[in-house]
């Protein structure tokens, strides 16, 4: 992996707390009622973030995400696009045009209708494919070509959001239950050659880096995710890997659902009104 501390006597980004508050649930009557209320919360965090720093920072992950992530914020004229800067929480190491490209999935439903600078879109290496560790290592790079500046040194880089999503097994980016990627507590980017769902080579974000971002969202619909929500939310000593993002003090993590994913759910659901950080 690349060295992301660097060097030099800059001085250092204060760190997170260790403590790591509670999830907030919102939980929305349909699924377009919840993609509104995701993008209020998304131009809210970019309106946080460019208070502070010239680019919005943020993870997304592929699947149904982009979808429910565009529908109401292309057209927008209150979303700076031209200040995203975008990277993926995980990735299928696979060329940009094949189907299973988490960047196919986000372009054919956000990129290609909105003018995020090409450079600012953060994709693999496709001249690495035959070599996992390297692309993982080169895309670490670029993180830390984003993240670090002048003579500072970090631990962790700290995305003003990351956008995730959930499988039917609890996984979240490509951290599988079970997986030895699940205790990796150094690398910002890992790689791993034996994904249990295809395709099996892939690379991900670590723990340490969702945990020590600003915010982490889920977003699940539907029925099909009551199961893994209750467990999610209600059992979190079962150790999901979707349980296992905590994002530390003064981050906060959040989960975006309809009422039909969120049946069973037990834990407390916080009502959602128009976006304030």
């Amino acid at each position: 992996m690349a060295s992301p501390s660097g060097g030099g006597s800059g001085s250092a980004e204060v760190a997170p707390s260790k403590a790591a508050p509670p999830p907030r649930l919102y939980s929305f009557p349909t699924p377009d009622a919840l993609s509104q209320g995701l993008a209020s919360f998304v131009l809210a965090a970019q309106d946080e973030a460019l208070k502070k720093d010239r680019t919005f920072k943020l993870a997304v992950s592929g699947g149904s995400l982009p979808k429910v992530l565009g529908q109401d914020l292309i057209g927008r004229e209150d979303v700076k696009w031209d200040q995203w800067e975008v990277f993926f929480a995980d990735e299928r190491i696979v060329p940009l045009d094949d189907p299973d490209s988490n960047y196919l999935a986000v372009h054919e439903h956000l990129f290609s209708k909105v003018p995020i600078p090409r450079s600012q879109i953060h994709t693999i290496d496709t001249s690495l494919l035959s070599d996992p560790e390297a692309l993982a290592d080169e895309y670490e790079k670029q993180m830390v070509s984003t993240f670090i500046t002048g003579s500072n040194s970090i631990a962790f880089p700290r995305f003003d959001l990351v956008l995730l999503g959930i499988g039917p097994d609890g996984h979240t980016c490509s951290l599988f239950p079970g997986h030895p990627l699940l205790e990796e507590q150094d690398g910002w980017v890992a790689w791993l050659d034996d994904s249990p769902k295809p395709p099996s080579k892939r690379i991900t974000l670590t723990f340490p880096v969702l945990n020590h971002a600003y915010r982490v969202a889920f977003v699940a619909t539907g029925s099909g995710k009551q199961d893994i929500l209750h467990r999610a939310l209600d059992k979190p000593e079962e150790g999901l890997p979707c349980s296992l993002v905590k994002v530390k003090t003064p981050g906060l993590t959040y989960y975006f659902a309809d009422d039909a994913a969120t049946e069973q759910v037990q834990y407390t659901k916080t009502p959602f009104t128009e976006f304030k950080l």
